[in-house]
Order: C-alpha cells, then structure tokens, then sequence
C-alpha cells in the first residue's frame, strides 16, 4: 500500500470519524429542543435517556477513532448510570408524583424554541473561533457542544416544574461531558468517574429537593416557593 494510498485513507477516516461526531451532537441537541417542544414528562424522560445513550455511543467512537481503550469504560458507565439508572429514579419520581395539573411554564413553546434557535446560533458564533485554531477531528461538534449547554440552562430557567429542571440540570451535565469529550479528545478515565459522581450526588439532592415542595404543596411547581417568603 502506498503512502499515498495511506494518507487517503487516513483522510477518509477523519471524515467519517468528524460526520460520526456530528450526528451523535446533533441528536443529543435535538432531545434537549423536545423537552422545550413537549409538555408530558414522560417525553422529557425519553428524551433524556436517549441523550444518555448518544453520547455514551459518542464517547465509545472517541474511544476507538482515538485508540483509548478507558472511554470504553466510559462509554458503559454512561450507558448503566445515565441511560439505565438515572431514568427509572425519574420514572419512580414521576409515579410518586402522580398525575399533577397541567404547569404553564414561565416561557411558552414557541418562544422557548424561538430562543432555543437564537442560542444555537450563538453558539455556532462563540465557538468559531475555537473550531478555526484546532486541528482536532472532533472539533465540529463544538459548537453543538456549547448549543446543548445553553439550551439546557434555558430548559432549568424557563420551566417551572421541579422535575424539569432536574433533567435540565443533567442534560447540562451531559453538554459539559459532549464538551469535554470533543474539546479534549477524550478525558481520562478518573475525571470522567469524578463527574459523574458530582452528577449523581447533585441528582439526588435535586430529587430531595422535589420530593420535599411535592409533600409541602402537593406540587412540583418551584413557583409555590415564593410562599415560604410570607
């Protein structure tokens, strides 16, 4: 086989590695804009799962377009953690809640995906200039990166049920890990291990959290905490 042939090849592999990126970050944005279109926590639920899923399925292709056999490892701690055991503990909070009216969030649909649109534009500009100094093959799924981080700020600011904002909060934990994974070419396995555990413990803190407006008010609108300042 030729040099040539080689470097062609080689070429070819980085392509495919970059779209292979590109289209798990852009699942993983997309399951985060359904929790601003849906209305049903279930939905929300389901969408959080199958974010858990995609970027385990990009952390694993990091792993092998990088030849690092630890994001294997990650790739099925994601996998158990956040696309198996997180999502029955939602599903437990979500039965225990029972069915609760109907919660107008503090922005409507339309507007949330209108501010969704503007912030993945914002993204897009904020990154270019990281995407135009590095050489990395991940490098174009920054910008998707940094657009998941802020639509899920906006999902924990805008909504006003409790349990909302805690799948906000993890899919911000997931942007900081899509983040990590193509900003850095994959992070060492102990960092990984650390952050996930920060995740679960402020998971648990959050469904506390929840649990205890549910019994106060009989609901999970964080909205009934203004309450406590009378």
């Amino acid at each position: 086989m030729t040099l040539e042939t080689l470097e062609t090849l080689e070429t070819m592999m980085d392509a495919m590695f970059s779209q292979l990126v590109m289209l798990g970050g852009s699942g993983m944005l997309l399951t985060g804009l359904i929790v601003l279109w849906r209305k049903h926590v279930p939905a929300y639920i389901s969408a959080y799962r199958w974010q858990a899923w995609l970027l385990a399925a990009v952390t694993a292709t990091v792993g092998y377009f990088g030849g690092d056999w630890r994001l294997y490892v990650v790739a099925g701690v994601l996998v158990a953690l956040k696309g198996i055991a997180i999502p029955a503990l939602l599903r437990a909070m979500q039965l225990r809640f029972g069915k609760q009216p109907q919660i107008t969030p503090y922005v409507n649909t339309e507007t949330s995906l209108l501010v969704a649109g503007l912030l993945v534009l914002f993204a897009y500009v904020l990154a270019r200039p990281w995407v135009a100094v590095t050489d990395l093959p991940t490098r174009e799924g920054l910008p998707l990166a940094m657009a998941l981080l802020f639509v899920s700020l906006f999902i924990i600011v805008s909504r006003r049920k409790a349990i909302t904002q805690v799948i906000g909060f993890l899919m911000l934990e997931n942007a900081i890990a899509l983040l990590a994974a193509v900003g850095t070419y994959g992070v060492p396995l102990l960092v990984e291990v650390g952050v996930f555990l920060d995740a679960l413990m402020g998971f648990l803190v959050m469904q506390i959290f929840a649990y205890q407006i549910h019994d106060t008010f009989d609901t999970i609108d964080v909205e009934q905490l203004t309450r406590l300042r009378h």
